[in-house]
C-alpha cells in the first residue's frame, strides 16, 4: 500500500527526531549529491531536527556531474545548513595508483567508500551521526555499494519506496527540478539507475511492492507494473544476489546469546 506524502513526512520527521535523541548526538552529518535523496533526505533532517544540527559534504570526484554538485550546494543555501565542498579526486587516484586497479565498477565503488570515511571523519569530530540517503527501492535491489553509500547509522527513507521519495520530496518543498532530475548513483559518467536497473522506478516499484510486500508471483508482479516478465525476473533476481549487503557480516554459531 503507497505511503501518502503527508504520512511520510511526520514519520519521518518524527522517527529521526526520536533516533537521534535516544542515541544522544548533536546532529547529523551526511552526503550531498544534488539527487533527489540527498536532497529529501537532508529537508528531512532540517525538518525534525533544525538547521544547525544538519551538516552536509559535497564531494566531487572526476565524474561527477558539475551540474549536479551545483544544485546540491544551491540546495544547502536553500535549507540554510552548514556544508563544505571537498574534492577527493585525489584520494581516489592515490589510491588507484597504488593498486594498478582500474575496473569502472571497482573504481566507482572505490569513490563510494572514499565519501563514506569523510562522512564519518567529520561525524565524528562534531559528535553526530552519518546520515542515509538511500530509499527502500535501492536497499532491495542492492544498488548501493556496501560499505560505501550504504555505511550510515540511520536512513530515515529506508522505508519509502523511490516513487514515494518523489511525492515526499515534493511535500516537503524540494526544489521540482531535483525532483524530476534523471536519478544515477554518479560513479562514473553517463550512469543512470534506469540504465542499469533495466526499468525506470515507475516499473521497478511495483514489481517490489507486488512481490516483495505482498508476496504475488512474478507474472502478476509483471502485470501490475506493466512489464515483460523477464524485466520482472531480472530486478528480483537483484533482490535474491544482494540479499549479503542487507545482512551483518555471518560469522559460526558457537550457541552463545
Amino acid at each position: 500500500m503507497e505511503v501518502e506524502a503527508g504520512e511520510a513526512r511526520e514519520r519521518t520527521t518524527e522517527f529521526l527526531t526520536g533516533y537521534v535523541e535516544d542515541v544522544g548526538v548533536d546532529g547529523v552529518v551526511l552526503g550531498l549529491s544534488g539527487g533527489i535523496d540527498s536532497a529529501t533526505a537532508a529537508a528531512v533532517a532540517v525538518d525534525a531536527l533544525g538547521s544547525d544540527s544538519v551538516y552536509g559534504l559535497v564531494l566531487p570526484v572526476g565524474s561527477s556531474d558539475t551540474e549536479n554538485m551545483r544544485d546540491a550546494r544551491e540546495h544547502a543555501e536553500q535549507l540554510d545548513i552548514e556544508f563544505d565542498t571537498l574534492d577527493i579526486s585525489g584520494v581516489v587516484e592515490e589510491a588507484v595508483d597504488l593498486t594498478g586497479v582500474t575496473d569502472r565498477e571497482a573504481v566507482g565503488n572505490l569513490k563510494a567508500r572514499v565519501r563514506m570515511c569523510v562522512n564519518y571523519l567529520y561525524a565524528n569530530e562534531r559528535s553526530r551521526l552519518v546520515l542515509g540517503t538511500g530509499n527502500r527501492s535501492e536497499i532491495l535491489l542492492g544498488y548501493f555499494t556496501k560499505y560505501g553509500d550504504g555505511g550510515v547509522d540511520v536512513s530515515p527513507l529506508g522505508g519509502l519506496y523511490k516513487t514515494e521519495v518523489r511525492e515526499l520530496a515534493r511535500e516537503i518543498d524540494v526544489p521540482e527540478k531535483l525532483v524530476t532530475k534523471t536519478p544515477t548513483a554518479g560513479l562514473w559518467e553517463g550512469q543512470t539507475d534506469e540504465d542499469e536497473l533495466g526499468a525506470p522506478y515507475d516499473v521497478v516499484d511495483v514489481v517490489l511492492e507486488e512481490a516483495v510486500d505482498r508476496g504475488n508471483t512474478v507474472e502478476e508482479a509483471a502485470d501490475a507494473a506493466g512489464c515483460t516478465v523477464d524485466v520482472a525476473e531480472n530486478l528480483l533476481a537483484l533482490v535474491k544476489r544482494s540479499e549479503h549487503k542487507r545482512r551483518t557480516p555471518p560469522y559460526p554459531d558457537f550457541g552463545r546469546s
